[in-house]
């Protein structure tokens, strides 16, 4: 119900006025990888998939380099807000697995405070020029779609197993994840979690179901200094269900502010990898972007 909310508000807003066309876009925020898609470049989906798929109104890649650390690489991340959220443009945005703490990153830290309206033009460093000289206070954004996210961590981190020479797997741990910023200060942006749950082979490390990557403590958004055991409905030796929507789980805990489960992976079907044909959880996010951001 707040989707269909959020998506008529922006609808409604491109009606109002004639000084300056209103345009929507869609920002797709990847996650952890080598480095090897063009920062500041919004037309490469090499992360995701071919350029081609539908994946909402005028989408827009957001690319960083996957394998820094998350503060030193969120300016990317707010050049494409500025870029396309601010003045009379409004935004969708959908994140992949760390792509969650780059943008819960932004408007935690940078949510309140004066952004320069731009004018929707890159250069190719991916910075826009101002369109008028006045500011705003933070993004305009509907919404954020996100899959398999990682803003709570990941278990893998907290051992090793990832390559502990890339920076941004220390953001990674799970106790460092959940202090970087407060997650609960979306400034009032609704986030959509879609939480996969096709693991198998780090199921002796990651607590709860997971997708092989991320737990559903991370991917649910639910909240607490350290992760916890989450699982689907049925299933034993588990701390705790997870819930659909903003209820606590079921042993209890609370998930963050303005963060909603819209997807469970009962069936257990949807790994974490997009593996370049926007697969896995990604799909699923996919499919309700094509659906919900015009």
């Amino acid at each position: 119900m707040k989707k269909l909310i959020g998506t008529a508000i922006a609808a409604a807003t491109l009606m109002v006025g004639t000084e300056a066309a209103a345009t929507n876009y869609t920002l797709w925020i990847h996650g952890r990888n080598g480095g090897t898609t063009k920062a500041g470049n919004y037309d490469d989906f090499s992360y995701w998939g071919p350029a081609s798929t539908a994946a909402g109104v005028n989408k827009k890649a957001v690319n960083w380099n996957g394998k820094e650390r998350v503060g030193g690489q969120n300016e990317r991340i707010r050049n494409a807000l500025d870029c396309f959220c601010t003045g009379n443009n409004w935004c969708y945005v959908a994140a992949h697995s760390a792509g969650d703490l780059q943008i819960g990153y932004a408007l935690a830290l940078y949510g309140t405070s004066a952004r320069y309206k731009k004018n929707a033009t890159p250069n190719a460093s991916g910075v826009c020029g101002n369109s008028d000289g006045t500011t705003q206070t933070g993004w305009n954004i509907k919404w954020v779609n996100v899959a398999s996210g990682a803003g709570g961590g990941s278990e893998l981190a907290d051992i090793g197993e990832w390559a502990m020479n890339e920076p941004l797997v220390s953001d990674l741990v799970t106790t460092t994840a959940r202090a970087m910023y407060d997650h609960n200060a979306t400034r009032n942006v609704w986030f959509y979690m879609f939480a996969g749950a096709k693991g198998t082979l780090y199921s002796g490390v990651l607590p709860g179901q997971d997708d092989e990557a991320v737990a559903y403590h991370s991917t649910g958004g639910v909240s607490g200094s350290s992760g916890s055991s989450q699982c689907n409905p049925g299933d034993w030796f588990c701390g705790g269900t997870l819930t659909t929507g903003t209820s606590k789980t079921s042993d209890g805990r609370a998930k963050w502010s303005f963060h909603s489960v819209s997807l469970r992976d009962d069936g257990e079907a949807f790994n974490h990898y997009a593996n370049g044909n926007w697969g896995g959880i990604v799909a699923k996010v996919r499919e309700d972007v094509v659906k919900y951001a015009y």
